[in-house]
């Protein structure tokens, strides 16, 4: 599987799902076992490699203003979210997290910034279709602390500084 095939099955599953990432997550399983099991870990190293790359404290910042604050697996969950939201998305926000603002048409904390689910979906499908647990996928670990500056995710006025628009638009009041 390539990266526009692993971005492929990523859209249509949120287009399926309406936005919805558990429904995005169960949509993606099932298109996940119509495959077979090496192209199931080929998406599970893309996904893999995506969320890793997203282990920044700029990225983590930026969660923390849409989610009004967000712990370890607040920000596990919503780095596949923005797996979720597609390649555009994901990319522009690695790009430059304050993009959010623009790139997000909504945010709504109830449905929106919550993952995890999808960050099992190969994992599901690979058993699904083998039986099996699936292997070590020999990547390299994500890295013991987020690369970059730590930002300090209590003190409003700097995240509000650090993320203008995201903080403008999405901040709680």
């Amino acid at each position: 599987m390539d990266e526009t095939e692993f971005w492929e099955l990523i859209d249509s599953s949120r287009e399926g799902a309406e936005g919805d990432p558990d429904e995005q997550a169960d949509l993606l399983v099932e298109r996940l076992v119509q495959l077979d099991p090496d192209s199931v870990l080929d998406f599970a190293r893309h996904f893999e490699a995506r969320y890793n790359r997203a282990y920044r404290w700029d990225l983590w910042g930026a969660a923390a203003v849409l989610l009004g604050g967000a712990s370890d697996d607040a920000f596990d969950y919503f780095r596949c979210w923005l797996i979720g939201q597609g390649r555009e998305v994901f990319e522009g926000a690695l790009h430059d997290p304050d993009d959010l603002a623009e790139l997000l048409e909504e945010f709504d904390e109830e449905i929106d910034g919550d993952g995890e689910e999808l960050g099992y979906a190969a994992d599901e499908a690979y058993e699904q279709l083998t039986g099996v647990v699936a292997p070590d996928l020999g990547l390299p670990p994500q890295p013991t602390e987020p690369l970059g500056s730590p930002v300090d995710f209590e003190d409003d006025e700097a995240l509000a500084a650090r993320y203008p628009e995201l903080w403008d638009r999405f901040a709680p009041r």
